[in-house]
Formats: structure tokens, C-alpha cells, sequence
């Protein structure tokens, strides 16, 4: 296959309990050299970042604590339920974790974008947006701007369509409307639009997104959301012929003070040698990237989970998916305390709960924990003592980190935490997902 283009995004991951920043890390990605830089929402660089940098133990709590909300929005997505709130806006920021640093129209124009996995459709804030807080999109300032009409291909396959108006109401007659509403208590209003979306070097033209009209609520993306998903609306559907829908990313450590990793679009410069699963299709909600996870070990044991909790139904939504906007990984309850109740077998208590995660022991106990195993079909995914456990502020206590899903819930979620420092590869053209040991710092 021949490789057409290749843009390398590096992530500046800045959660830190250290004082002080030095600007030019900050400016190194300069707009006129590189178009995209992403940060972590709680990173020094990142323009929503609080105003006193919290210790990276307090900011992963926090973070956990929000998962469930984008928990609860993934399993409607997998359920095939009708209507659900999506976990987006602040809470998106907290739980997806990573900013995208990128330009929209001619001349560009830079947002902060939230970058996520298992979202299709890219959203930005307009001009004269009713209910924005934040740096909106100027349509009127790009010469390459355009709004489309309800007989694009396109616009019958965005959620949330709006029955298209015949007269003057709304941004113009015909125009695609949608709604979606988010985190429960917010929800947007937007015109599906097309400009062009730059990326360093690379420009895609007539990009599909949202252009949002009005918001309710404070849940909403304060710039917009940049969907990594497998649907038609997705920057993997819509950049196929400049990436040939293959792109990686490898999370760097949480406790690392400059959180450097690196996301990869395009099939150049990707591992030769990786380890893969086959992608599943859920054509019932095609966004999400399904895999098949056949067992889970904790030490030389294989945890007795019955084959409901795991194999892929495509009716039903049951098996797992990899997302990078969930923090923590969570299995469906039988399946989480089952490999739970395993681990306390091969780790010395007392246990205790923090937080989110309720199963915590003395730091001092750490050296005889074992192991987590994930077995997906075709390969075998150790994962390492920083991708299992978690320490308290104190640094006295660790805990795994994992969780049991909600009690209705029919999907198991690989997430970021156990990403970290490790190469995720998206081969969509070849329906696999490859991983691969790297130090992303």
C-alpha cells in the first residue's frame, strides 16, 4: 500500500503538582510549523486549565469520578437506545482527556477541539452562537466556508436530524439542522456545514461539522469535539483518500510532568511489527471500535468469566470497545468482580475503598500484586504495574484501577489508563487494531 500522508500530532500532557511553566513549551508548536499540537485538559498549555495546578493523584480522581456520565452515554450507543445524554461538554473535557490544537476555514482559524474515539461528528461554536462561553468559528471570515442542504448524503446520516425547513427559519431554507443533548442537562443546536480542517501541513477540504447555533446548559465542549470514530461524519471516514483510514496514538504516562505522546493519521511511520485483533462491526452503531476480548487473567489464573459478559453481540451491544475518553477500564459487573475478587486473592489486604476505586491496600504490598492479562483474539495484552494500579495523594495506598460498569450496562470498556505507553493502532481499511510496547514519553 502506498502511504500518502502521515501527520504526527504530539500530545502535551501537562497534569502536574510542580510550580512553574516554561512559555516556550508552550509555543514550540507554533501555527505557522505545526496546525495540530493536543493537550491534556488539565495541561499547562491547555486554555482551560484551572488556575493552580492540582497533584496528578487529585486530578485522576477527579477524572474517575466523571467517568460514569461518558460510561453511561457509551452503553447507550451500544444498547441502541433512541435518545440518552451524551457525556460531552466539561464533563467531555474531564473524561476525554485530550485537546486537538487545529485550524478551520481560509485563513485558518484555531480551536481547541476535544478529541475522542467513539464519537463521529465533528462541532464547533459559530458566530452568533446563543449560550457560548468560549472562541467561536467566524463562517463569515473563511473564504471556503459553506452550509449544507438537507439533500446531502451526508445530511441524512448525522443523529439528531431535524426535519429540514422549507422557509427562512433557521440558518437558511434547507439547511441540515440537527440537536444532540449532552451530559444531561445541555444540548445543542447546529447546522451541518463544510470547510477546510488543517492539520500541520495537511489540509482536507470540505470537511463535514457541526456549526453550532445555540447551546442550553454548561455541559458543552467550550470549542467544539473532533470525532475519531468509524462512521461517515468521523475524520477516519471523511480523510480516507489522504490516510487510507489508519491512524495510532500512544498515551504517555500519567505521572510524567511534560505528558509528550504522539498521535500518528495515515499508515506511514506505523509499526512494522505489531501484534493485532480483528476490528468488529456493530452495524447498529458503527461508531464504536469493537474487539473481541476472550478472557482476562490475574497471575497464572484465568478468571472464570461466562462467555455472555464477553463474546460480541451486534443485537445486543454485549462485548468491549477500546475508547480513549474513558479513564478508567470497566467491565460489566459479573465479569469486574470476578477478576476483583480474584486479585484480592493473590494480594495481601486489608482492603479499603477511594474514590472511584474500591480496592485499595498498603503501598507497602505492592511488590506481590499480580499481573492483569487481557487475551483478545489473536493476542495478549500484559498490562504493566502503571497501567493496573493507582496511588493516593499520600502515596500510601494503591488500588486497582478498574471498575465495575453500571448494573444495566452490556459493554466492557478498554480505557485510557490502560493505554499508557502503549502503541494503539487503528487499521480501519484491514478491520484490526494493533498494540505495541513504547515509551510515549
Amino acid at each position: 500500500m502506498e502511504y500518502l500522508a502521515t501527520t504526527i500530532l504530539f500530545f502535551t500532557l501537562l497534569i502536574t503538582n510542580t510550580q512553574g511553566l516554561n512559555p516556550s513549551l508552550c509555543s514550540s508548536s507554533k501555527p505557522d510549523t505545526s496546525d495540530l499540537s493536543v493537550f491534556h485538559i488539565y495541561g499547562g498549555c491547555s486554555p482551560f486549565k484551572g488556575r493552580k495546578p492540582e497533584p496528578w493523584p487529585n486530578t485522576v480522581l477527579d477524572m474517575a469520578a466523571k467517568d460514569p456520565t461518558r460510561v453511561a452515554y457509551l452503553d447507550s450507543l451500544a444498547a441502541q437506545k433512541t435518545s440518552a445524554p451524551i457525556a460531552s461538554g466539561q464533563q467531555v473535557l474531564n473524561i476525554g482527556n485530550y485537546l486537538v490544537r487545529t485550524k478551520i476555514g481560509t485563513p485558518g482559524q484555531l480551536m481547541f477541539m476535544v478529541l475522542d474515539t467513539s464519537l463521529d461528528t465533528a462541532w464547533v461554536p459559530c458566530s452568533g452562537c446563543q449560550g457560548c462561553s468560549s472562541n467561536i468559528f467566524a463562517p463569515n471570515s473563511s473564504s471556503t466556508f459553506g452550509s449544507m442542504d438537507c439533500g446531502s448524503a451526508l445530511c441524512s446520516q448525522t443523529h439528531g436530524l431535524i426535519s429540514c425547513p422549507t422557509t427562512g427559519s433557521g440558518p437558511g431554507p434547507g439547511s441540515c439542522l440537527f440537536n444532540q443533548s449532552y451530559g444531561g442537562d445541555s444540548s445543542l443546536l447546529a447546522t451541518l456545514s463544510h470547510d477546510s480542517l488543517s492539520f500541520d501541513k495537511d489540509v482536507i477540504p470540505n470537511y463535514a461539522f457541526g456549526c453550532i447555533n445555540s447551546v442550553s446548559g454548561n455541559s458543552i465542549p467550550p470549542q467544539g469535539l473532533l470525532g475519531l470514530g468509524r462512521g461517515p461524519l468521523s475524520l477516519v471516514s471523511q480523510s480516507k483518500s489522504l490516510y487510507d483510514g489508519v491512524f495510532s496514538y500512544c498515551l504517555p504516562s500519567f505521572k510524567s510532568y511534560y505528558f509528550s505522546g504522539s498521535l500518528k493519521l495515515g499508515p506511514t511511520g506505523q509499526p512494522q511489527s505489531i501484534k493485532t485483533t480483528p476490528l468488529l462491526q456493530n452495524p447498529y452503531r458503527p461508531s464504536l471500535y469493537y474487539v473481541n476480548l476472550v478472557a482476562v487473567s490475574v497471575g497464572r489464573v484465568q478468571v472464570p468469566i461466562p462467555q455472555q459478559y464477553l463474546k460480541f453481540d451486534p443485537s445486543t451491544g454485549v462485548g468491549t470497545i477500546i475508547d480513549s475518553g474513558t479513564l478508567l477500564t470497566r467491565f460489566v459487573g459479573p465479569a469486574y468482580y470476578a477478576i476483583r475478587d480474584e486479585y484480592k486473592k493473590q494480594v495481601q489486604g486489608p482492603f479499603s475503598s477511594l474514590g472511584s476505586f474500591d480496592t485499595c491496600f498498603p503501598v507497602t504490598h505492592e511488590q506481590v500484586s499480580p499481573i492483569v492479562t487481557l487475551h483478545f483474539e489473536g493476542m495478549d495484552l500484559k498490562l504493566p504495574m502503571e497501567n493496573t494500579l493507582i496511588h493516593s495523594s499520600y502515596g500510601n495506598q494503591a488500588c486497582l484501577a478498574m471498575a465495575a460498569n453500571s448494573p444495566n450496562s452490556v459493554i466492557n470498556i478498554i480505557a485510557s489508563w490502560q493505554q499508557q505507553n502503549l502503541r494503539i493502532l487503528y487499521d480501519t481499511a484491514n478491520s484490526r487494531l494493533g498494540i505495541a510496547r513504547e515509551l510515549c514519553n
